[in-house]
Protein backbone atom coordinates (compact mmCIF):
# COMPACT_ATOMS: atom_id res chain seq x y z
CA UNK A 1 0.00 0.00 0.00
CA UNK A 2 2.79 2.45 0.88
CA UNK A 3 4.52 2.05 -2.52
CA UNK A 4 1.17 2.30 -4.30
CA UNK A 5 0.37 5.63 -2.64
CA UNK A 6 3.75 7.00 -3.74
CA UNK A 7 3.06 6.48 -7.45
CA UNK A 8 2.70 9.78 -9.31
CA UNK A 9 -0.57 8.92 -11.06
CA UNK A 10 -2.09 7.71 -7.78
CA UNK A 11 -1.06 10.91 -5.97
CA UNK A 12 -2.48 13.01 -8.82
CA UNK A 13 -5.78 11.12 -8.89
CA UNK A 14 -6.39 10.96 -5.14
CA UNK A 15 -5.22 14.53 -4.46
CA UNK A 16 -7.49 15.78 -7.26
CA UNK A 17 -10.44 13.89 -5.77
CA UNK A 18 -9.77 15.54 -2.39
CA UNK A 19 -9.55 18.98 -4.00
CA UNK A 20 -12.76 18.35 -5.96
CA UNK A 21 -14.57 17.49 -2.74
CA UNK A 22 -13.16 20.57 -0.98
CA UNK A 23 -14.05 22.68 -4.03
CA UNK A 24 -17.62 21.39 -3.91
CA UNK A 25 -17.88 22.85 -0.42
CA UNK A 26 -17.71 26.40 -1.86
CA UNK A 27 -21.18 26.26 -3.46
CA UNK A 28 -22.32 23.65 -0.93
CA UNK A 29 -21.78 25.97 2.03
CA UNK A 30 -23.52 28.84 0.21
CA UNK A 31 -26.50 26.62 -0.52
CA UNK A 32 -26.42 25.36 3.06
CA UNK A 33 -26.53 28.91 4.41
CA UNK A 34 -29.54 29.63 2.21
CA UNK A 35 -31.42 26.49 3.24
CA UNK A 36 -30.56 26.92 6.93
CA UNK A 37 -31.47 30.62 6.68
CA UNK A 38 -28.05 31.82 7.87
CA UNK A 39 -27.31 35.38 6.73
CA UNK A 40 -23.89 36.30 5.32
CA UNK A 41 -22.99 38.41 8.34
CA UNK A 42 -24.01 35.90 11.02
CA UNK A 43 -20.49 34.75 11.89
CA UNK A 44 -21.52 32.94 15.09
CA UNK A 45 -24.16 30.88 13.27
CA UNK A 46 -21.64 30.09 10.52
CA UNK A 47 -19.12 28.80 13.07
CA UNK A 48 -21.85 26.73 14.72
CA UNK A 49 -22.87 25.36 11.31
CA UNK A 50 -19.23 24.45 10.55
CA UNK A 51 -18.93 22.80 13.96
CA UNK A 52 -21.94 20.59 13.22
CA UNK A 53 -20.42 19.73 9.82
CA UNK A 54 -17.05 18.70 11.24
CA UNK A 55 -18.57 16.84 14.19
CA UNK A 56 -20.55 14.72 11.71
CA UNK A 57 -17.44 14.34 9.54
CA UNK A 58 -15.56 12.96 12.53
CA UNK A 59 -18.27 10.41 13.22
CA UNK A 60 -18.29 9.32 9.56
CA UNK A 61 -14.51 8.85 9.49
CA UNK A 62 -14.48 6.94 12.78
CA UNK A 63 -17.28 4.63 11.63
CA UNK A 64 -15.67 4.07 8.22
CA UNK A 65 -12.24 3.41 9.71
CA UNK A 66 -13.69 1.06 12.34
CA UNK A 67 -15.60 -0.89 9.67
CA UNK A 68 -12.61 -1.29 7.34
CA UNK A 69 -10.18 -2.22 10.14
CA UNK A 70 -12.57 -4.63 11.83
CA UNK A 71 -12.29 -2.93 15.20
CA UNK A 72 -13.46 0.32 16.78
CA UNK A 73 -10.91 3.08 16.24
CA UNK A 74 -10.03 4.87 19.44
CA UNK A 75 -6.93 6.88 20.38
CA UNK A 76 -4.78 5.45 23.14
CA UNK A 77 -2.38 7.35 25.38
CA UNK A 78 -0.47 10.05 23.50
CA UNK A 79 -2.68 9.57 20.42
CA UNK A 80 -5.36 11.69 22.14
CA UNK A 81 -2.85 14.55 22.40
CA UNK A 82 -1.81 14.07 18.78
CA UNK A 83 -5.41 14.19 17.53
CA UNK A 84 -6.15 17.23 19.71
CA UNK A 85 -3.08 19.11 18.43
CA UNK A 86 -3.95 18.40 14.80
CA UNK A 87 -7.53 19.47 15.51
CA UNK A 88 -6.32 22.73 17.05
CA UNK A 89 -4.61 23.75 13.80
CA UNK A 90 -6.58 21.88 11.11
CA UNK A 91 -10.14 22.51 12.30
CA UNK A 92 -10.42 24.90 15.24
CA UNK A 93 -7.95 27.69 14.44
CA UNK A 94 -8.08 27.38 10.64
CA UNK A 95 -11.85 27.63 10.33
CA UNK A 96 -12.64 29.98 13.22
CA UNK A 97 -10.01 32.45 11.98
CA UNK A 98 -11.24 32.01 8.39
CA UNK A 99 -14.92 32.59 9.16
CA UNK A 100 -14.25 35.67 11.29
CA UNK A 101 -11.79 37.05 8.74
CA UNK A 102 -14.11 36.31 5.82
CA UNK A 103 -16.84 38.39 7.50
CA UNK A 104 -14.50 41.40 7.25
CA UNK A 105 -13.08 41.03 3.73
CA UNK A 106 -14.16 40.24 0.18
CA UNK A 107 -14.52 36.60 -0.83
CA UNK A 108 -12.18 37.10 -3.79
CA UNK A 109 -9.37 38.43 -1.63
CA UNK A 110 -9.91 35.64 0.89
CA UNK A 111 -9.67 33.00 -1.86
CA UNK A 112 -6.37 34.40 -3.10
CA UNK A 113 -4.93 34.57 0.41
CA UNK A 114 -6.01 30.98 1.03
CA UNK A 115 -4.24 30.06 -2.21
CA UNK A 116 -0.98 31.02 -0.51
CA UNK A 117 -1.35 28.06 1.86
CA UNK A 118 0.76 25.94 -0.50
CA UNK A 119 3.72 28.31 -0.08
CA UNK A 120 3.30 28.39 3.67
CA UNK A 121 2.94 24.60 3.96
CA UNK A 122 6.11 23.97 1.94
CA UNK A 123 8.09 26.62 3.83
CA UNK A 124 6.89 25.22 7.15
CA UNK A 125 7.80 21.64 6.20
CA UNK A 126 11.19 22.69 4.82
CA UNK A 127 12.45 25.47 7.08
CA UNK A 128 10.78 24.81 10.44
CA UNK A 129 10.17 21.05 10.67
CA UNK A 130 13.02 20.08 8.29
CA UNK A 131 10.91 17.31 6.73
CA UNK A 132 12.21 17.98 3.20
CA UNK A 133 14.48 20.25 1.18
CA UNK A 134 13.34 23.59 -0.21
CA UNK A 135 14.22 23.53 -3.92
CA UNK A 136 14.03 25.94 -6.82
CA UNK A 137 11.55 23.69 -8.64
CA UNK A 138 9.16 23.62 -5.67
CA UNK A 139 9.12 27.40 -5.34
CA UNK A 140 8.81 27.98 -9.11
CA UNK A 141 5.91 25.54 -9.26
CA UNK A 142 4.24 27.35 -6.36
CA UNK A 143 4.65 30.77 -8.00
CA UNK A 144 3.14 29.57 -11.30
CA UNK A 145 0.32 27.71 -9.57
CA UNK A 146 -0.45 30.70 -7.35
CA UNK A 147 -0.68 32.89 -10.47
CA UNK A 148 -3.44 30.56 -11.64
CA UNK A 149 -5.27 30.98 -8.32
CA UNK A 150 -5.05 34.77 -8.60
CA UNK A 151 -6.29 34.65 -12.19
CA UNK A 152 -9.26 32.39 -11.41
CA UNK A 153 -10.36 34.87 -8.72
CA UNK A 154 -9.99 38.10 -10.71
CA UNK A 155 -13.30 39.75 -11.54
CA UNK A 156 -14.02 42.61 -13.96
CA UNK A 157 -14.15 45.03 -11.05
CA UNK A 158 -10.70 44.01 -9.82
CA UNK A 159 -9.63 44.11 -6.21
CA UNK A 160 -8.94 46.86 -3.72
CA UNK A 161 -5.43 46.27 -2.35
CA UNK A 162 -6.08 47.08 1.30
CA UNK A 163 -5.55 44.88 4.34
CA UNK A 164 -6.76 44.81 7.93
CA UNK A 165 -5.83 42.44 10.74
CA UNK A 166 -9.46 41.62 11.49
CA UNK A 167 -10.12 40.68 7.87
CA UNK A 168 -7.26 39.66 5.57
CA UNK A 169 -4.91 39.22 8.54
CA UNK A 170 -7.08 36.54 10.15
CA UNK A 171 -7.56 34.76 6.81
CA UNK A 172 -3.77 34.69 6.41
CA UNK A 173 -3.36 33.28 9.93
CA UNK A 174 -5.88 30.56 9.03
CA UNK A 175 -3.59 29.48 6.17
CA UNK A 176 -0.68 29.32 8.61
CA UNK A 177 -2.78 27.06 10.83
CA UNK A 178 -3.46 24.81 7.83
CA UNK A 179 0.25 24.61 7.02
CA UNK A 180 1.11 23.54 10.56
CA UNK A 181 -1.68 20.95 10.53
CA UNK A 182 -0.22 19.35 7.39
CA UNK A 183 3.28 18.91 8.77
CA UNK A 184 1.98 17.79 12.18
CA UNK A 185 -0.26 15.20 10.50
CA UNK A 186 2.72 13.92 8.51
CA UNK A 187 4.81 13.68 11.67
CA UNK A 188 2.25 11.78 13.74
CA UNK A 189 0.98 9.55 10.92
CA UNK A 190 4.38 7.81 10.93
CA UNK A 191 3.36 6.09 14.16
CA UNK A 192 -0.42 6.64 14.43
CA UNK A 193 -3.26 5.52 12.17
CA UNK A 194 -3.96 8.57 9.92
CA UNK A 195 -7.63 7.61 9.54
CA UNK A 196 -8.02 7.53 13.31
CA UNK A 197 -6.25 10.88 13.62
CA UNK A 198 -8.50 12.37 10.91
CA UNK A 199 -11.68 11.15 12.55
CA UNK A 200 -10.90 12.32 16.05
CA UNK A 201 -9.42 15.66 15.02
CA UNK A 202 -12.73 16.41 13.25
CA UNK A 203 -14.72 15.09 16.22
CA UNK A 204 -12.81 17.22 18.75
CA UNK A 205 -12.72 20.29 16.51
CA UNK A 206 -16.41 20.03 15.70
CA UNK A 207 -17.37 20.02 19.37
CA UNK A 208 -15.13 23.03 20.13
CA UNK A 209 -16.52 24.99 17.17
CA UNK A 210 -20.12 24.22 18.17
CA UNK A 211 -19.39 25.47 21.70
CA UNK A 212 -17.68 28.61 20.36
CA UNK A 213 -20.44 29.34 17.85
CA UNK A 214 -23.19 28.76 20.41
CA UNK A 215 -21.31 30.85 22.99
CA UNK A 216 -21.08 33.72 20.49
CA UNK A 217 -24.87 33.64 20.15
CA UNK A 218 -25.18 31.48 17.05
CA UNK A 219 -28.36 29.43 16.67
CA UNK A 220 -29.44 27.13 13.84
CA UNK A 221 -32.35 24.80 13.21
CA UNK A 222 -32.87 22.13 10.55
CA UNK A 223 -35.76 23.53 8.48
CA UNK A 224 -36.09 20.75 5.90
CA UNK A 225 -34.88 17.33 4.77
CA UNK A 226 -32.89 18.83 1.91
CA UNK A 227 -31.07 21.11 4.38
CA UNK A 228 -30.18 18.09 6.54
CA UNK A 229 -28.93 16.21 3.47
CA UNK A 230 -26.77 19.16 2.43
CA UNK A 231 -25.17 19.27 5.88
CA UNK A 232 -24.59 15.52 5.65
CA UNK A 233 -22.97 15.92 2.22
CA UNK A 234 -20.65 18.66 3.48
CA UNK A 235 -19.66 16.37 6.37
CA UNK A 236 -19.03 13.52 3.93
CA UNK A 237 -16.96 15.76 1.62
CA UNK A 238 -14.72 16.86 4.52
CA UNK A 239 -14.45 13.33 5.89
CA UNK A 240 -13.53 11.70 2.58
CA UNK A 241 -11.23 14.49 1.36
CA UNK A 242 -9.18 14.77 4.55
CA UNK A 243 -8.96 11.00 5.05
CA UNK A 244 -7.48 10.63 1.55
CA UNK A 245 -5.23 13.64 2.14
CA UNK A 246 -3.87 12.26 5.42
CA UNK A 247 -2.99 8.97 3.74
CA UNK A 248 -1.10 10.82 0.99
CA UNK A 249 0.77 12.94 3.55
CA UNK A 250 1.82 9.78 5.39
CA UNK A 251 3.71 8.40 2.39
CA UNK A 252 4.74 11.54 0.44
CA UNK A 253 6.57 14.83 1.09
CA UNK A 254 4.27 17.68 2.11
CA UNK A 255 5.25 19.69 -0.98
CA UNK A 256 4.30 16.86 -3.34
CA UNK A 257 0.76 16.75 -1.93
CA UNK A 258 0.16 20.37 -0.90
CA UNK A 259 0.75 21.77 -4.39
CA UNK A 260 -2.54 20.19 -5.49
CA UNK A 261 -4.38 22.64 -3.20
CA UNK A 262 -4.16 25.08 -6.11
CA UNK A 263 -6.86 22.94 -7.78
CA UNK A 264 -9.42 23.56 -5.01
CA UNK A 265 -10.44 27.11 -6.06
CA UNK A 266 -10.65 26.00 -9.70
CA UNK A 267 -13.12 23.27 -8.79
CA UNK A 268 -14.90 25.75 -6.53
CA UNK A 269 -15.35 28.27 -9.33
CA UNK A 270 -16.47 25.64 -11.85
CA UNK A 271 -18.97 24.05 -9.47
CA UNK A 272 -20.25 27.46 -8.37
CA UNK A 273 -20.84 28.35 -12.02
CA UNK A 274 -22.83 25.13 -12.49
CA UNK A 275 -24.74 24.99 -9.20
CA UNK A 276 -25.11 28.69 -8.35
CA UNK A 277 -25.22 30.04 -11.91
CA UNK A 278 -22.23 32.31 -11.27
CA UNK A 279 -20.72 31.79 -14.73
CA UNK A 280 -20.77 35.53 -15.40
CA UNK A 281 -17.97 36.01 -12.87
CA UNK A 282 -15.33 34.26 -15.00
CA UNK A 283 -14.77 33.77 -18.73
CA UNK A 284 -13.98 30.45 -20.38
CA UNK A 285 -10.59 31.76 -21.53
CA UNK A 286 -9.76 33.01 -18.04
CA UNK A 287 -10.62 29.65 -16.51
CA UNK A 288 -8.64 27.73 -19.15
CA UNK A 289 -5.49 29.85 -18.68
CA UNK A 290 -5.76 29.56 -14.89
CA UNK A 291 -6.06 25.78 -15.16
CA UNK A 292 -3.01 25.64 -17.47
CA UNK A 293 -0.95 27.70 -15.01
CA UNK A 294 -1.96 25.53 -12.07
CA UNK A 295 -1.25 22.33 -13.99
CA UNK A 296 2.15 23.69 -15.05
CA UNK A 297 2.94 24.55 -11.43
CA UNK A 298 2.11 21.01 -10.31
CA UNK A 299 4.20 19.44 -13.11
CA UNK A 300 7.22 21.65 -12.37
CA UNK A 301 7.13 20.96 -8.63
CA UNK A 302 6.90 17.20 -9.31
CA UNK A 303 9.69 17.27 -11.90
CA UNK A 304 12.31 17.77 -9.20
CA UNK A 305 11.20 14.63 -7.35
CA UNK A 306 11.20 12.58 -10.55
CA UNK A 307 14.76 13.70 -11.25
CA UNK A 308 15.86 12.71 -7.76
CA UNK A 309 14.22 9.31 -8.10
CA UNK A 310 16.10 8.77 -11.37
CA UNK A 311 19.43 9.52 -9.71
CA UNK A 312 18.64 7.09 -6.92
CA UNK A 313 17.86 4.35 -9.43
CA UNK A 314 21.15 5.00 -11.26
CA UNK A 315 23.14 4.72 -8.03
CA UNK A 316 21.39 1.50 -7.09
Amino acid sequence: MSEYLKKTWVVCLLASISCFLWGSAFPGVKIGYEWFQIASGETAAQILFAGCRFFLAGILVILFGSFTSGKFLKPAGAEWKHAALISLFQTILQYILFYIGLANTAGTKASIIVGSNVFIAILTASLIFRQEKLTREKMLGCVIGFAGVVLINLTPGGMVLTMSFGGEGLVLLSTVAYAFSSVIMKKYSKTDNPVMLSGYQFFIGGIVMMVVGFGMGGRITVPSTKAALMLLYLAFASAMAYTIWSQLLKYNPVSRVAVFCFMTPVFGVILSAVLLHESEQISLVQGAVALILITAGIVISHRERKSLDGHRNERS
